[in-house]
């Protein structure tokens, strides 16, 4: 009886165990941006709670659907997210932020690699809390970095990580950028697309809108 009563013990501990760590385990939130070129998945990061629900909360109410990349920038960012972008006229101004403010979320663990998703924002001037856009983001595209220029960006107070240098050499990005902006998600699928956008011509109208319009169509994805 004791022997019963021993098995059964370990057996409801060995499953509130098994529930605790199922539970521990965090929900990855993906992303789906369908452009003319292709699709890029994006994955958000659980640690910028507020831009990752604002994010979801835009898709899933449509918001970014037929949205445009209005700022292409070749070896920089591509820009997207601006609802007055949908059905825009060529001289239109796009850009304007209008949106509501997100605190900032700034993780020094995350650095502004090629395929980073980051809230846009005003300038340091006028935004001082760098707050972030509620609807305006951008994808980093950025060009590899060799160790000099790298050394040449860093300060007494910020020194690049081992990996971000890894990233920052081999596959490129936009390291000046670092700790300014909210990272809050990555592209995990179709960084190519984010090459594609920013080869498209522009100047036709606006500086750094492509003379051809690309809309996206976002949703969120389960596994």
């Amino acid at each position: 009886m004791k022997c019963h009563f021993f098995i059964l013990i370990s057996f409801l501990f060995t499953l509130n165990a098994a529930s605790a760590q199922q539970a521990s385990v965090e929900k990855v939130y993906k992303a789906k941006i369908t452009t003319t070129f292709g699709d890029m998945i994006i994955k958000l990061h659980n640690d910028t709670p507020l831009h990752r629900d604002n994010f979801i909360k835009n898709v899933e109410n449509g918001w970014y659907d037929g949205t445009l990349f209005h700022r292409v920038v070749q070896f920089f960012m591509v820009q997207g997210g601006d609802p007055n972008s949908i059905d825009a006229t060529r001289e239109q101004n796009l850009g304007v932020d209008r949106c509501k403010k997100i605190p900032a979320e700034i993780r020094p663990h995350y650095f502004h690699k090629k395929g980073a998703l980051a809230a846009a924002r005003l300038p340091d001037g006028s935004n001082p809390d760098r707050l972030s856009s509620g609807c305006q983001f951008f994808l980093v595209q950025g060009y590899k970095h060799n160790d000099a220029q790298l050394a040449s960006m860093e300060t007494e107070t910020y020194k690049f990580s081992d990996i971000a240098k890894a990233y920052y050499k081999t596959i490129g990005g936009a390291p000046h950028l670092d700790t300014q902006y909210t990272i809050f998600g990555e592209v995990i699928e179709g960084l190519e697309i984010i090459d594609l956008i920013c080869a498209m011509p522009a100047g036709e109208h606006s500086k750094s809108r492509p003379n051809t319009d690309i809309m996206m169509k976002v949703e969120m994805i389960e596994d």
